[in-house]
C-alpha cells in the first residue's frame, strides 16, 4: 500500500467543534494502520461507509476487508465515513460543513464512489443521513456527473428495493469477487468522459449489480406487486449473487484498522469460514451465504499471526455462523492458545455449541468468575424448534450447562425469540421453564458448599421478522400487541418458576421490531415513507433513545402506506415478491418446501448429514462438493483436514 508523505491532511473540524462534541476521536482519522495516500495522485477515490456510529462501524469486518482490497491498488484511495452523532450532526449544518472521509478529512461529493454496507434495516434514515449532509442529491435520478456514484451493498441490499430510488447500484454478494472489474471500467470510462448513464449501463453488464433505474415496476389493485420488467436492454432479468469461493486464496487485512477508542469489538477478527450448514429456517445470513465454505487452517494460522503483531489486540474473535462446525477448529483453537497465551491473548468463540471440546478450550482463555456462556435455544419447546429446524434438544441443552457448571461457570446468557410462526401460549411459557430448568441443573450440580453464590441466568428476547430468502418469507408477522402479549406472558411465567430470583429477563422493543418488519420485506413504494420520516427528524433509529414512534407512524399516514400490509399478513405461495429478480443461490421451492416442513414440525438434516437439494450447488464448491460416504453424509476437503 502506498504511503505518501507530501499531501499535508487537515483537519476538517476546528478544536472548538471538536471539543464541543462527545468522543471526538470519532471524526479526526489516523488510527493505527490507517492508509495514507495523497488523493491528487490517484485516479480513483472510493469512501467506505457504514451507517452508524463510529464505534459499530469499525466493528464490521466485510468494510476493513473491501479498505485493504482497494487500498491493494495504486490507482485508487479508500477512506471511510461513519454516521455523525447528533451532536455533531446539528453542528456540520449550522456551520454548513459538508461530511468528510476520515483519510483526507476531504467532502464526500469529491469522491468518484460512496459504497454504503447495509447490513441492518434500522440504519435506512442514517443513509440519508450521510447524503443530505455530503450535499449529494437523495435521489439517484436527481445527481449529475459531479455527484459520486452511490452503491449500496451487505445483507439488506438482498430486497433493495425500500432504497431503490436512493442508490445508483447494488453490489448483490460478496465484495472480493467483480470489484476490481468495476474499478477498472470506470477508470477507462473517465479517462474518455463518459457519461454518468453510459457508466451505469457497463455496471448493469456485469454479473451480480443491479442499477434501480433500469427497472419499471407495477402494482395490483390489492398493493402486491404485479411485474417488475428491465427498461433498458443492459439490464438483467435475473441478478446472480456473487460468491467467493476461493476463501484460502483472496482479500484479507493482515493490518487492520485500530480504533483510537474502544469500539463494540475491539479485537482482532479472524473469519474461519462463510456460510452454514444448519439450516434454521428464520436465519437469512444461513440461507444467503450458502454454501458453507471454509478457509484453510495453515492459511487462518498465518493470518491471525500477522494481524494480532500489526494491531497490538489482546484479543481474536474466531467468526463464524456456526463455528463449532469448522473442521479444523481443534487444531486452530490449541495452536492459539499454544502461541499466544503467554502473551495474555484472549480467545474468543462466538457461535460455539458448549460441548466438552467447547469448556476445555474456554476454560483455558477466560476468566470463569468474570465470563458468561451464551446458548441460543430460539424457542423454548421442542415443538417450536422443530418448527425453526433448530436441530437442538433439550436434553443437550441441559447436558451442557451440566458441564459448564461443573467447570466452574455459574453466568449463562440465554437468547429466544417470541412470535415464531404458529407459537402457542405453552411455547412461551416453555422458554421461562428451560431456563428454570437450566437452574435447577446448577443447584442440583453443585454442591452447596463448592457454589460461588447463586446461578446468574439471562434470558433474552427478540421478536421475530420473516426475512427475504428464507422459509419464512410467506409467513405473517405477529403484530405489536401480540408481541407484547406474549412478552407479558413469559415475564409472568418466569415470576413463577421456582428459580425466578436466579433469572433476569430482557426484551426489545416492539414499535422497532414492526418498523424493521416493514422494511425488511417492503417495496419500492416505502422510499417515500423512508425520506419522509427523515425529513421529520428521524435518525439513529435502532437506538432506543432516538427512536421516534409517533413520528413513523404520522408518516403511514402521509404517504397512505399500511403497516400491517407489509408485516402481519400471510403472502400467497406464488405472489411476487420486490426481491424475486435476485437469483440468491438456493431455489424458491426449496424455500417453500422448508415452509411447508415447518408447518409439519419435520427436521431437515444440516448440510452434511444430507443434501436438502436447495440450489447452492451451481456455485461448484465448498460444502456441496465435498465427497460423501455410503449414508451420505459429507467428508470435509482433505485439504482441510490432512493436519487435524
Amino acid at each position: 500500500m502506498a504511503d505518501t508523505t507530501n499531501y499535508i491532511r487537515k483537519l476538517a473540524l476546528s478544536d472548538e467543534i471538536l471539543m464541543a462534541v462527545d468522543k471526538p476521536a470519532r471524526y479526526i482519522g489516523g488510527e493505527v494502520n490507517m492508509v495514507k495516500k495523497n488523493p491528487r495522485e490517484v485516479d480513483i477515490r472510493f469512501c467506505m461507509c457504514f451507517p452508524d456510529v463510529y464505534e459499530v462501524g469499525m466493528s464490521h469486518l466485510g468494510i476493513q476487508i473491501l479498505y485493504d482490497m482497494f487500498n491493494k491498488r495504486d490507482d485508487t484511495y479508500c477512506e471511510r465515513v461513519y454516521s455523525p452523532w447528533p451532536d455533531l450532526d446539528k453542528k456540520l449544518r449550522e456551520k454548513n460543513i459538508p461530511l468528510f472521509a476520515l483519510e483526507s478529512q476531504e467532502p464526500l461529493k469529491d469522491f468518484d464512489f460512496l459504497g454504503i454496507t447495509l447490513q441492518y434495516e434500522m440504519c435506512y434514515t442514517n443513509i440519508l443521513q450521510i447524503l443530505d449532509l455530503s450535499g449529494i442529491p437523495l435521489h439517484a435520478t436527481d445527481r449529475t456527473e459531479d455527484d459520486p456514484i452511490v452503491i449500496g451493498g451487505g445483507p439488506c441490499a438482498y430486497n433493495p428495493e425500500p432504497l431503490a430510488d436512493f442508490f445508483d447500484f447494488f453490489y448483490i454478494g460478496e465484495g472480493e469477487t467483480v470489484y476490481y472489474e468495476i474499478l477498472d471500467k470506470y477508470k477507462a470510462h473517465k479517462a474518455k468522459g463518459g457519461t454518468r448513464k453510459e457508466f451505469l449501463e457497463i455496471v448493469a453488464d456485469i454479473e451480480g449489480m443491479y442499477v434501480p433505474q433500469f427497472y419499471d415496476v407495477t402494482y395490483n389493485a390489492d398493493g402486491t406487486l404485479a411485474s417488475f420488467e428491465p427498461n433498458n436492454i443492459h439490464a438483467k432479468k435475473k441478478i446472480r449473487k456473487q460468491v467467493e469461493m476461493e476463501l484460502s486464496d483472496t482479500f484479507y487485512p493482515e493490518k487492520p484498522l485500530v480504533p483510537f477508542i474502544r469500539a463494540i469489538q475491539d479485537r482482532v477478527v479472524l473469519e474461519i469460514q462463510r456460510g452454514c450448514i444448519r439450516g434454521c429456517r428464520f436465519c437469512q445470513a444461513g440461507m444467503l451465504y450458502r454454501p458453507i465454505r471454509e478457509r484453510n487452517v495453515e492459511f487462518l494460522k498465518e493470518l491471525a499471526t500477522k494481524m494480532l503483531r500489526s494491531t497490538g489486540h489482546e484479543e481474536i474473535s474466531l467468526s463464524s455462523l456456526s463455528s463449532s462446525d469448522y473442521s479444523c477448529l481443534k487444531e486452530l483453537v490449541y495452536y492459539l492458545i499454544d502461541t499466544f497465551q503467554n502473551d495474555g491473548v484472549n480467545i474468543s468463540l462466538p457461535s460455539l455449541r458448549i460441548d466438552a471440546f467447547a469448556l476445555d478450550v474456554m476454560s483455558k482463555v477466560q476468566d470463569i468468575a468474570k465470563s458468561s456462556l451464551t446458548f441460543a435455544p430460539e424457542a423454548g419447546s421442542q415443538r417450536m424448534r422443530n418448527v425453526i429446524n433448530k436441530g437442538l434438544t433439550e436434553d443437550v441443552i441441559l447436558d451442557g450447562a451440566t458441564e459448564a457448571f461443573k467447570g466452574g461457570w455459574n453466568k449463562v446468557k440465554l437468547y429466544f425469540m417470541l412470535g415464531l410462526p404458529g407459537e402457542q401460549e405453552e411455547d412461551i411459557r416453555a422458554i421461562a421453564e428451560l431456563s428454570n430448568a437450566i437452574a435447577k441443573t446448577y443447584y442440583d450440580t453443585i454442591p452447596k458448599s463448592e457454589r460461588k453464590g447463586k446461578v446468574q441466568i439471562t434470558t433474552s428476547t427478540s421478536f421475530f421478522v420473516p426475512k427475504p430468502f428464507t422459509p419464512f418469507q410467506w409467513v405473517r408477522m405477529a403484530t405489536a400487541e401480540e408481541f407484547e402479549g406474549a412478552r407479558k406472558v413469559l415475564s409472568s411465567a418466569i415470576k413463577e418458576q421456582l428459580n425466578a430470583k436466579s433469572i433476569k429477563y430482557n426484551w426489545h422493543d416492539s414499535d422497532i421490531t414492526m418498523l424493521e418488519g416493514v422494511f425488511a420485506r417492503g417495496d419500492r413504494r416505502c422510499a417515500a415513507l423512508l425520506e419522509g420520516a427523515y425529513k421529520d427528524g428521524c435518525l439513529f433509529d435502532s437506538w432506543s433513545e432516538y427512536f421516534r414512534n409517533d413520528i413513523w407512524m404520522k408518516q403511514f399516514e402521509k404517504t397512505g402506506l399500511s403497516l400491517e400490509f407489509y408485516t402481519s399478513r400471510e403472502r400467497d405461495k406464488d405472489e411476487l415478491f420486490p426481491w424475486d429478480f435476485i437469483d440468491a443461490g438456493i431455489s424458491r421451492n426449496f424455500l417453500y418446501r422448508e415452509y411447508e416442513k415447518s408447518k409439519q414440525e419435520a427436521v431437515t438434516p444440516n448440510c452434511r448429514k444430507r443434501c436438502a437439494g436447495c440450489g447452492a450447488a451451481q456455485f461448484h464448491g465448498g460444502v456441496c462438493y465435498e465427497p460423501r460416504n455410503e449414508a451420505g453424509e459429507s467428508i470435509p476437503s482433505e485439504t482441510l483436514i490432512a493436519d487435524c
